[in-house]
């Protein structure tokens, strides 16, 4: 597997478990800031590598009128703020060719969104600034599949890339997770990160509504994943998800964040001993 390389954090292989976490979206840059501090000091305490991840812009919301973020200039701003300040990599959505030059500017990894892992001008574009890049599946595509836009990548000399699987169409408006989705996109020779808040969002229903999502089921899903081998997980996290402006259906509240931490380690270092992770 090629290792993916963030600043001084290596991920795949043998290297540790890592964890990107953040809001759905930026809101005030206070609540950004406690976000960030809260989670610099998770990952302090349990020695795990953290980036950042945040989006400026969240462009497939369900309404226009949707709140999308606080765009791209002024949420690079935020980003380069938090990055340091804390003296961690960060990661956000672009969504456009003409994001990409400044977005590379501050962000340490480039996340194509889901619904846009099959654009080959925004990947080439991406992955032409050599920087690392996350290519989230999306939900349509078998996990065998994430071969092209990996090929893609390649093509212009970028092996910097992680995979990472967020669930699949099961009839309308339902996702499942296929855990050998885990493994069957590591064979395609790269680390794969796992998304355990996307996976429950009930799509058709706005992810302000308390109905727009099953946040109980995170905790189970991230742990068989670890199990499964995954070497990252992301997670969206907010100290108070039910008044968040996006994604509140879905996020993890962060006081339960500690506990999982703590339970997914313990399963890593119990496939680690056994001869697996």
């Amino acid at each position: 597997m090629q290792e993916v390389k963030i600043n001084n954090i290596k991920i795949g292989g043998d290297n540790p478990l890592a964890l990107i976490a953040g809001p759905c979206v930026m809101e005030e840059e206070s609540i950004v800031f406690e976000i960030a501090q809260s989670l610099v000091d998770l990952s302090d305490e349990y020695g795990m590598p953290f980036i950042f991840k945040a989006s400026y812009e969240k462009d497939n919301r369900g309404s226009e009128k949707s709140y999308k973020g606080p765009g791209l200039k002024k949420g690079l701003e935020i980003l380069l703020k938090i990055k340091e300040k804390y003296n961690i990599p960060v990661l956000s959505d672009v969504h456009r060719r003409e994001d990409v030059d400044l977005a590379a500017e501050v962000l340490d990894i480039i996340q194509i969104p889901a619904y846009l892992c099959q654009q080959t001008s925004l990947l080439l574009k991406a992955a032409k600034t050599q920087k690392p890049v996350n290519v989230k599946k999306g939900q349509f595509l078998a996990p065998e599949s994430m071969i092209s836009p990996v090929k893609k990548i390649e093509s212009v000399g970028n092996k910097q890339i992680l995979l990472t699987e967020r669930g699949s169409c099961f009839g309308y408006n339902r996702l499942i997770s296929d855990m050998c989705a885990i493994p069957i996109m590591q064979n395609l020779g790269y680390p794969v990160v796992f998304d355990s808040t996307h996976i429950i969002r009930i799509y058709g229903i706005s992810s302000s509504d308390s109905r727009g999502g099953v946040p109980q089921f995170i905790p189970h899903l991230t742990r068989a994943a670890v199990a499964a081998g995954c070497d990252a997980v992301f997670i969206e996290t907010h100290p108070q998800p039910q008044i968040a402006k996006c994604d509140a259906a879905s996020m993890l509240p962060m006081d339960l964040l500690p506990e999982l931490l703590k339970q997914i380690l313990a399963i890593r270092e119990a496939l680690k001993k056994s001869g697996g992770k």
